[in-house]
């Protein structure tokens, strides 16, 4: 890959640039949209999300498509938990309802590595739901 085709900031990370780029995946994520969250990962990307394992950007894609259509008025914020080299630790937290209007608060830790261009290559979430009243929402 050349120059253009790099996502910045790239690897090794500063705690500077791990800021960010843990700030623009949250910025990413909270637009919803599968077609630009997906290009953040290689084409080949490892996930684990809960329980489930996806292979590759177009399952990311197509995994964002069902995620966002069961987890409506979605809404995230992460922090940035540890970093070291192409590697990062992440705690988060998101806020959502299902069709029936029950509301969810749900945590959990990701461990990112990027490749060299600032992709990320494989991304590992575990994941836990907390059932809330929407007047107990924090994240607005």
């Amino acid at each position: 890959m050349n120059m253009e085709n790099q996502r910045k900031p790239i690897p090794p990370f500063t705690l500077e640039t791990a800021l960010q780029k843990v700030q623009a995946a949250e910025d990413a994520w909270n637009t919803r949209d599968p077609e630009k969250v997906c290009m953040a990962y290689t084409v080949d990307t490892e996930w684990r999300n809960r329980t489930e394992f996806i292979n590759g950007r177009e399952e990311v894609k197509e995994f964002l498509k069902r995620k966002w259509a069961k987890e409506l008025d979605y809404k995230l914020k992460k922090e940035l938990w540890g970093f070291r080299e192409n590697r990062m630790a992440v705690r988060f937290e998101y806020e959502w309802h299902d069709d029936s209007g029950n509301w969810f608060r749900s945590y959990g830790n990701e461990l990112w590595e990027f490749d060299e261009n600032g992709y990320m290559q494989k991304r590992f979430a575990s994941i836990n739901d907390l059932p809330i009243k929407e007047a107990e929402r924090k994240l607005r």
